[in-house]
Formats: C-alpha cells, sequence, structure tokens
C-alpha cells in the first residue's frame, strides 16, 4: 500500500492507494508530525511512501517515513517525472501545481488540460496532450481576497462565503456586495480562461479540472460550465509519481 502525503499552507491531507484498487482512505490534518506517521504505518500495511510540501516539512516527519518506508520519495524539483516539465525556474515551481498536473495527465491522457487549484491561492495551469506542463498563473485565493478587502479598508467587514450558497449578481446589502465582489470575480475570472483557451487552435478539445479546499465556493457559481471536480487530484498526481520512482 502506497501513503502519499500533499503538506499545504494551511493543512496537510494524506491518502492511502491500493496499487491494484487504487485510492483506500483519505484523511485530513491540521498539524502533521512523526507521531502521525507512526500510527499511520500501525495501522495499514504501507509498504511505499511519498511526502510533497510547499512549506518546510518537519525533519522528524522525513525521518519516520524513510524509516518505516521500503521505498521513500521526498519529492522535489529533481525528483523523475512521468510528464515534461517546461516551466524556466522548475526550482521555484510548487510542487503542488506539478504533482496536480501528474494527478491530471494521469485522469485524461493525452488531453489538454486546463488545472485550476483552488486554495490558500488559485492557479491556473496548462497541460498539453503530449504530457507538457506548459505552466500557469498564480491569483489571490478566495479568503485572501476577502481578508484583502477587509485589513486594506477602514470599514468593510470580513465575509466568510457560504459555499451551499448562490451568490447574486449584484449584492443589495455590504455583506452581499463583497460576498459576490469576490466569488462571482472568481467566477468570471475561471471562465475567461476558458473562453482564452477556447480561442486558441491548439487548445481544441481541452479538459477542465477543478481541485483545491476552496472549490465548492466556485463550483456553485459557475454551473453550466464544462468543469471536472476531482478532489483528491495532487494526491493522484503524487501516488502516480511515487508509482515511477
Amino acid at each position: 500500500m502506497n501513503l502519499v502525503i500533499d503538506q499545504g499552507n494551511s493543512r496537510t491531507k494524506v491518502a492511502l492507494f491500493d496499487p491494484r484498487a487504487g485510492l483506500k482512505k483519505a484523511l485530513v490534518y491540521k498539524h502533521f508530525s512523526s507521531s502521525d506517521v507512526e500510527r499511520i504505518f500501525s495501522l495499514y500495511p504501507v509498504t511505499d511512501s511519498i511526502i510533497s510540501s510547499v512549506v518546510d516539512i518537519e525533519p522528524a516527519v522525513v525521518n519516520a517515513l524513510h524509516r518505516l518506508s521500503n521505498r521513500f520519495v521526498l519529492f522535489d524539483h529533481l525528483t523523475p517525472l512521468p510528464i515534461r516539465n517546461d516551466y524556466a525556474t522548475p526550482n521555484t515551481l510548487g510542487q503542488d501545481r506539478l504533482a496536480a498536473a501528474v494527478g491530471a495527465a494521469t485522469l485524461y491522457p493525452e488531453r489538454n488540460v486546463l488545472i485550476i487549484d483552488a486554495g490558500s491561492a488559485i492557479t491556473y495551469d496548462y497541460l498539453t496532450a503530449d504530457g507538457t506542463f506548459v505552466g500557469g498563473n498564480i491569483a489571490p485565493g478566495i479568503k485572501m481576497r476577502l481578508a484583502a478587502l477587509h485589513k486594506m479598508t477602514k470599514k468593510l467587514p470580513l465575509v466568510e462565503p457560504d459555499e451551499a450558497e448562490l451568490i447574486p449578481l449584484f449584492g443589495n446589502n455590504t455583506r452581499d456586495a463583497i460576498a459576490a465582489g469576490v466569488l462571482r470575480g472568481v467566477a468570471f475570472e475561471v471562465r475567461g480562461y476558458i473562453r482564452a483557451l477556447e480561442e486558441l487552435p491548439q487548445a481544441q478539445g481541452f479538459e477542465t479540472v477543478l481541485t483545491g479546499g476552496h472549490a465548492p465556493y466556485i463550483l456553485n457559481n459557475v454551473r453550466n460550465t464544462p468543469i471536472h471536480y476531482e478532489k483528491h487530484l495532487t494526491l493522484i498526481g503524487l501516488n502516480r509519481i511515487l508509482s515511477v520512482n
């Protein structure tokens, strides 16, 4: 069984993959420690492991994974990949973005793919049908935009959006005006990227896949837009990277 760990800015996502049956279990940790590693290995028949992080990894976590695994991969820009990375500065590329691209290549082989990851930041990345990661863009995330409006003005309140709520086109009170401004703005941003790719002859027939913790906020406001939602896209990519190493 494969243990796959994706350490983000605000939480750590952990998954267990069976080589034959695929994803078996997914967990989320606010703080992931070496004791969590020990517990997982005591409960499940883990043989191989991989960890990816956009923050500093605790040495004790790495040591525990290395000690307990038959095969351990510390994912970085030098790790061999099943896709080609054309990013000009691979050492500065967020590993979560690259892992998500591998996940997209796994789910949509030989397809052009627009990958949208809505986390602390929102990233828009493009993978070509021949398996080349071209690059992408980084924009402020939903909560970052809401926080900026509150912190950088005198009177605007901090708004926490309700992901189950369909945001109005125009707000008729300050709370709705902020929520609509941010969430509708992100929705228009997403549609804008899709339209831009639709106009490129080389991108014809592309797929759009959405992932990330704030994806539900976007999905509720881009209805009737052709988007695939894959909650575990980055974990799927990391599992594929572990398999090819």
